[in-house]
C-alpha cells in the first residue's frame, strides 16, 4: 500500500508539472476590462474629447471609495422656462443596476459650465430603493416643469430596467426643488401583462415635442410585451416582442399634480406599429420613435429594427394614426440606409418643432455586421456614428430623402464604464437636440459615460457638401 501510494502521488506530480510548464505564456489580459478606480481615472483624460465634443456637461467623478456615476445614457437636454438649458438622464453605476436614478443638471451660459448632477428620483446607492428610470421633462406654459420616469417595484415582467410604473415629479422654482413622486395613470395593452397589478414595460426615450393638436406635447414610445403574452423565440434580448405607439399630453399648460395629467393613447393593441423580427414573423423588433414635423404640417417617424435598417411612418393627422412601416430608403426607389438595433435619432435642424424640411439622421451604416460581430452583438456593433442630412420632398412617396452617410464620430477601441467590469464600446445615440439663436446642438452619452454636446453646423445639411 504504502509504495503503491508513493507511485501514484508521483504520478500525480508529474502530470501536474507537464499540465502547467514553467515556461506557458500566462494568458492575455482583456484590454477592455477596468480593473480599478485607478485605471479608469487613467483612461479619461486621453478619451473626453476623442469624439470632438464642442461641449462637456459630465464627467463621472472617479475616487478610490467607488462609483455610483459611471453609467449616463438617455440624456435629454431642453429649454427652461427661465431661459437656462436643463438637462435629466439616466444615472447609474452601470445601465439597469440597483443604484439607477434620475439626475438633473442645469446651464445659465447656453451650455458653456454645468452645475453639479443632483439626483431628483431614485436611489442614491443599492439599498435605498427601487431604481428609477427614463425620465423626459415637459414644460408648461406657466413655467412648471414636469420629470416623467419609470418606477421599478421589484418585480420583472421582461426585463427589469423596462418593467415599471410611470411615476411623475415637478417643480416651480426652475428644477430648485422638486415635489414627492406621484404615480401618473398609463392605459393597459393587450400586450401587458394579464396580471393588472404588474406594470407595463414601456420607455420614452425622446423629449416630447409640442406636434401634437393645438401645440400639445406629444411622443412616441416602446412598449415591450410581456413576456407572459409572448414568449421571446431567441435566446438573445433582441428578438422580444416590441411595437411602437404615441401619447398626446392633453393638460399639462393647466399646471395640475403629476397624478392629474390627463395622456390621450394613440396607435394601441393590435394597431401598435410593428416590424417583423428576421425569422420569425410572429414576433415584432419594432422600438424607439423619433418623430419630425414636415413642412407640410404631417409627422413622420423614424424607428430602429432589427430588420438591417430603420423604418418609417407617416401621420397625415397630427399623430393619431400613422401608415404601416415601411423600409427607410435614400430616395423612392434608392438603396436602404444600413443600421442595426441600435438608437436612430433624427431631428429638424431648423428647430424640435419648426417643420423646416431639412433634418438629419444619425446611424451606423451598417446593418449589424461589424468587424466580425453579429447583430445579437450590440454591446460591440454600435459604432461608428454617422450622420445623413435629408430633406423634405414634396409629392414624393417617402417623404424625406437622404444624402450619402458622412462619418460623423467614433472612438479608438477604448473601453469605459464601472471598475470590475469590461465598461462599454457601444456609442448608443441616446441623445437630444436644442437649437438656440440658430445654432443646432446634438447633446449625446459617449459610451455612456460621458454627457457631451457637438455644434450641428450648416455644413452638415448643406445639399452636395461635404465638411
Amino acid at each position: 500500500m504504502k509504495r503503491s501510494a508513493l507511485v501514484l502521488t508521483a504520478a500525480l506530480a508529474g502530470l501536474s508539472a507537464r499540465a502547467v510548464p514553467t515556461n506557458a505564456p500566462a494568458k492575455p489580459a482583456d484590454p477592455n476590462f477596468i480593473a480599478t478606480p485607478a485605471d479608469l481615472k487613467a483612461r479619461i483624460p486621453g478619451q473626453l474629447r476623442i469624439t470632438k465634443p464642442d461641449f462637456v456637461v459630465f464627467v463621472p467623478e472617479v475616487t478610490d471609495e467607488g462609483v455610483n456615476d459611471t453609467g449616463n445614457e438617455h440624456f435629454l437636454v431642453f429649454d427652461g422656462p427661465d431661459g437656462s438649458l436643463m438637462a435629466v438622464w439616466t444615472q447609474s453605476s452601470a445601465e439597469s443596476q440597483p443604484d439607477q436614478h434620475q439626475a438633473f443638471a442645469r446651464s445659465d451660459d447656453g451650455g458653456k459650465t454645468w452645475t453639479k448632477p443632483r439626483i431628483v428620483a431614485g436611489p442614491k446607492k443599492p439599498g435605498d430603493g427601487h431604481m428609477a428610470s427614463w425620465g423626459y421633462p415637459l414644460v408648461s406654459r406657466k413655467g412648471r416643469i414636469y420629470i416623467l420616469y419609470s418606477q421599478h417595484i421589484g418585480r420583472v415582467d421582461n426585463f427589469p430596467h423596462h418593467t415599471g410604473w410611470l411615476h411623475g415629479i415637478c417643480s416651480d422654482d426652475n428644477g430648485a426643488t422638486w415635489s414627492a413622486p406621484q404615480n401618473v395613470p398609463v392605459r393597459r395593452s393587450t400586450q401587458d401583462n394579464p396580471d393588472a397589478t404588474m406594470p407595463p414595460n414601456m420607455l420614452c426615450w425622446q423629449k416630447p415635442l409640442r406636434l401634437g393638436k393645438d401645440g400639445k406635447y406629444f411622443a412616441g414610445f416602446t412598449r415591450w410585451t410581456s413576456f407572459a403574452v409572448k414568449k421571446n423565440p431567441t435566446k438573445s434580448w433582441i428578438s422580444a416582442d416590441s411595437r411602437v405607439e404615441f401619447m398626446r399630453f392633453e393638460n399639462v399648460d393647466d399646471n395640475p399634480e403629476p397624478k392629474d395629467l390627463k395622456i390621450s393613447w394613440f396607435m394601441a393593441d393590435d394597431q401598435a406599429l410593428s416590424v417583423p423580427f428576421p425569422g420569425h414573423p410572429e414576433v415584432s423588433a419594432c422600438q424607439e420613435p423619433t418623430v419630425v414635423k414636415l413642412p407640410d404640417g404631417r409627422l413622420f417617424c423614424v424607428m430602429r429594427t432589427a430588420s438591417g435598417s430603420p423604418f418609417w411612418s407617416v401621420s397625415a393627422d397630427t399623430g393619431e394614426t400613422w401608415t404601416p412601416p415601411r423600409r427607410l430608403l435614400r430616395k423612392d426607389g434608392g438603396e436602404p440606409l444600413l443600421h442595426p438595433l441600435s438608437p436612430c435619432p433624427m431631428y429638424d435642424v431648423g428647430g424640435n418643432e419648426a417643420g423646416s424640411g431639412r433634418y438629419v439622421l444619425f446611424i451606423h451604416s451598417h446593418d449589424g455586421n461589424y468587424k466580425g460581430y453579429k447583430p445579437t452583438d450590440s454591446s460591440y456593433h454600435r459604432r461608428p456614428i454617422h450622420l445623413v442630412a435629408g430633406r423634405f420632398q414634396a409629392g414624393a412617396d417617402q417623404p424625406v430623402w437622404f444624402d450619402e452617410p458622412q462619418f460623423f464620430f467614433d472612438h479608438d477601441g477604448i473601453s469605459l464604464g464601472k471598475p470590475g467590469t469590461k465598461g462599454r464600446l457601444d456609442l448608443a445615440l441616446y441623445s437630444s437636440f436644442t437649437v438656440r439663436n440658430g445654432q443646432a446642438v446634438l447633446w449625446y452619452p459617449e459610451r455612456k459615460f460621458f454627457l457631451l454636446g457637438r455644434i450641428i453646423g450648416d455644413e452638415w445639411s448643406r445639399e452636395g457638401v461635404r465638411p
